[in-house]
């Protein structure tokens, strides 16, 4: 399978794409030009706001707010009017450490992790808040936090710490949004790239974007085994997430930024956002409670 290109957003560092269903937008972002990129499903057409920050995620949020990971902390930034409110930090201790990937789980919490600008191991962490803005710490001691995705039945949370090659499986309560490490279930072999951002299909496979792995692979977490690829004309590819009124695109995100002018003039298309129809399903990205 080959995606084409949706945007021509050449991205230093695309990532977090997700589907608002309220505004029947797409939304993803450049983290290091601090650039918000919305698009319109029905009118094709893109908009952009670019902030004084790193932007490394974004969610829905409330009255069709949308919530954005903001260097170390989150802001509420709502389109229409174009206001931006900062509104938490998340890592307050060392400058040198930034917000990454992070999506909402079934209630409405966010989930987002944190790293290191220079990639110091066990120094980011992952942490949930809940609607009060109260911040839990679940897991520290990680490198790079990443893909983030709940199985269909909400038992599951599937997490990605970059640099592992591994996605791990937590036993998932979802009233409560306690975390139980259960398993490793995918290994990624090294000549595959190393594992990003991910979503899951309503089969509850997982498609994982691979960062020098040229494309996205759908993975069975049941039993560790690879089942298909999705080819990007770009060797970084960044995350992708489940878009269109039926749930039955993939939109996904690369980056240029690591690339030498050699390999641009190979992969001129690195940094732009893709998409392609498929035979599967995915779930609506879920809004943050706050």
């Amino acid at each position: 399978m080959k995606a084409s290109v949706l945007h021509p957003s050449q991205c230093i560092l695309g990532e977090g794409p997700i589907w608002h269903a309220e505004r029947k937008c797409c939304y993803w972002v450049d983290i290091e030009s601090g650039i918000l990129f919305e698009y319109n499903w029905i009118s094709r057409s893109t908009r952009t706001w670019t902030f004084d920050y790193q932007v490394t995620m974004v969610c829905p949020g409330q009255n069709n707010s949308l919530i954005l990971g903001l260097n170390g902390g989150i802001g509420r930034f709502d389109p229409e009017s174009e206001k931006l409110e900062y509104i938490l930090n998340v890592e307050t201790e060392n400058q040198d450490i930034r917000c990454n990937d992070g999506a909402c789980d079934s209630k409405g919490r966010l989930w987002i992790g944190s790293m290191h600008k220079e990639f110091k191991e066990d120094a980011a962490s992952l942490y949930v808040i809940d609607k009060d803005l109260k911040i839990n710490k679940v897991l520290d001691d990680l490198t790079i936090s990443n893909g983030l995705a709940w199985s269909p039945d909400n038992s599951r949370l599937y997490f990605i710490d970059s640099p592992t090659r591994v996605v791990q499986s937590f036993l998932f309560r979802e009233e409560t949004g306690e975390i139980k490490f259960e398993k490793n279930v995918i290994e990624i072999p090294s000549e595959l790239g190393i594992p990003d951002g991910m979503t899951i299909d309503q089969e509850g496979m997982l498609w994982i974007a691979h960062w020098g792995g040229y494309g996205i692979y759908r993975w069975n977490p049941y039993d560790g085994s690879l089942l298909d690829k999705i080819e990007i004309p770009a060797p970084y590819v960044t995350s992708c997430t489940f878009a269109g009124e039926n749930l039955d695109h993939l939109v996904i995100t690369t980056a240029k930024g690591d690339l030498n002018q050699a390999d641009l003039a190979r992969y001129p298309e690195s940094g732009n956002t893709f998409w392609i129809k498929l035979e599967v399903k995915g779930f609506e990205s879920n809004k943050c409670i706050f």
